[in-house]
């Protein structure tokens, strides 16, 4: 198998920054707050890229107490909610990036509240045809493990907000159908029917994905304990993957040959933080994997939000070896800023609830 390291110089460039800066580790807080300050300003296209800062730094004002992000939160989707834009998705991540609005909904009244649903059911309802029945699988997943994350999320958070529980049995479904692309027998997430191959963010979508899906299901509906199993033998099959000399999982998570990439380690890490958290993971199985995690993505952030191999944006590759040589992104990287925003905030809530 042949690999390339597209940017091995200047990965090594960010590490050394991040380690003659940072001769201490650094807390989740303080990683947080320096990703806060680079990442999540705009949300010009409502995508899940810049979407996911804008609910990590909802999270971030809660858990901190500082007003600041939440009010720039507001600030940038004000548009939104005077009626000024009303989005329509026309993919899967713009579908995803209606997560924004669940999360203002889960915090909102009123008027406000009636808003944010609103716009919500943009995203969700596209997994019902015109009579209302649900597809089999929500449009624009393209066959691809990415879509997990793309629509699950968002028909739970619909679900859960309106009390409408045609969108978690719309969801199940799609979940099914996306097994049946995806899931491997290994417990692995081939990214499309195209490849066998398992992409490191490929797995992280879905790992991602079932987190956020499950925390917003009823644990009285039928599919809530099977999703809950597939959640589990999920990350049991990543668990035993993450490298032990870099704490990371890979670009192709089977291969530890591929570069430790940034993103779908974030992913990962938040799945088993959240599924601590929820109960549904045994914590002496699955803490040490999301402190290790953390080891090494605090490793690999400077304070000045530059990044250590962020994959590049990947649609469906034809071969394993099309795995191997995407880019990885050294820098500044709006989605791994995103992801590590996100894992940041789930490991401050997770040491908040166990004090």
């Amino acid at each position: 198998m042949r690999f390339t390291s597209l940017s091995l110089i200047a990965a090594l460039s960010v590490i050394a920054t991040a380690a003659s800066a940072f001769a201490q580790t650094r807390t989740p807080r303080e990683v947080a707050e320096q990703l806060a300050s680079v990442y999540g300003h705009k949300l010009d296209q409502v995508a899940y890229i810049p979407a996911l800062p804008l609910v990590a730094k909802l999270k971030l004002s809660e858990l901190t107490g500082d007003a600041k992000y939440a009010e720039e939160v507001r600030t940038i989707i004000e548009p939104f909610r005077k009626g000024e834009q009303t989005p329509v998705p026309k993919s899967g991540s713009e579908q995803a990036g209606h997560l924004i609005f669940a999360a203002l909904a889960d915090r909102a009244s009123g008027a406000d509240r009636d808003r944010w649903i609103e716009l919500c059911r943009k995203a969700a309802d596209q997994i019902f045809d015109p009579s209302g029945k649900a597809l089999e699988v929500m449009p624009f997943h393209n066959e691809m493990s990415d879509a997990v994350f793309m629509a699950g999320p968002i028909l739970a958070a619909t679900g859960k907000l309106t009390g409408d529980r045609r969108y978690f049995d719309a969801a199940a479904v799609h979940f099914a159908s996306m097994r049946t692309f995806c899931l491997r027998p290994d417990g692995l997430y081939r990214h499309s029917p195209l490849c066998e191959g398992a992409w490191g963010r490929g797995n992280g979508f879905p790992a991602l994905g079932l987190a956020l899906s499950l925390s917003d299901w009823p644990e009285d509906h039928p599919a809530f304990q099977p999703l809950l199993e597939e959640f589990r033998k999920h990350l049991a099959a990543l668990k035993i993957h993450q490298d032990a000399k870099t704490d990371c999982w890979h670009q192709v998570i089977d291969h530890p040959e591929s570069y430790d990439e940034y993103s779908c380690t974030c992913m990962i890490g938040f799945a088993m933080a959240r599924g601590i958290q929820r109960g549904w993971l045994r914590r002496e199985d699955y803490q040490a994997n999301v402190d290790r995690a953390w080891k090494a993505i605090e490793s690999r952030t400077s304070a000045s939000g530059d990044l250590v191999n962020v994959c590049t944006g990947t649609g469906k590759q034809k071969t394993l070896q099309d795995y191997f040589d995407r880019p990885a992104i050294n820098g500044k990287d709006d989605r791994g800023g995103a992801m590590g925003l996100m894992f940041a905030t789930e490991l401050m809530a997770m040491e908040t609830a166990g004090r």
